[in-house]
């Protein structure tokens, strides 16, 4: 009987420290709901580019792509991102898809402009790039071209 209620205790404090790791796990995360405001761009490709992808802003993580969707007129990808409120970013802001490494995920890269009047909540980035998928980067390293007119 003594055996049993030892192993309950111990059992309860293996839980206990679990459930504590889960949390501060979660709590250190940044996949908590993003504070800040929603921008959207249009692109068109957005090859590899996942729902809670990083935004940056020279190497900073500043945000999160939340969603994406067909425009059914243009084709192009819509893009939504949450972006710090305390980023305020110019209206002649550059958006781009890049890999974050060779075999890593994408992430959009924004390069803030210089113009004064700032992009509001629920605004658009015009100036944008599209994903280049690898085998046309290794097309036009390896031929000067990708081969298609």
């Amino acid at each position: 009987m003594g055996r049993n209620i030892v192993e309950t205790i111990v059992g309860a404090l293996v839980l206990l420290v679990a459930g504590v790791f889960v949390f501060y796990a979660f709590a250190k995360s940044d996949r908590g709901s993003p504070n800040g405001y929603e921008i959207i761009a249009r692109f068109d490709r957005i090859d590899g580019l996942k729902r809670g992808a990083d935004v940056t802003v020279s190497g900073v993580k500043v945000g999160a792509v939340t969603g994406f969707e067909l425009d059914r007129s243009t084709y192009q990808a819509i893009v939504r991102m949450m972006v710090s409120a305390n980023l305020d970013l110019p209206v002649d802001t550059h958006a781009k898809i890049v890999s974050e490494s060779l075999l890593g995920s994408m992430v959009i890269i924004l390069e803030p402009g210089s113009d004064k009047t700032m992009i509001k909540a629920g605004g658009e980035i015009d100036k944008t790039q599209g994903a280049i998928p690898l085998s046309e980067l290794i097309a036009k390293f390896m031929f000067g071209g990708t081969g298609s007119k």
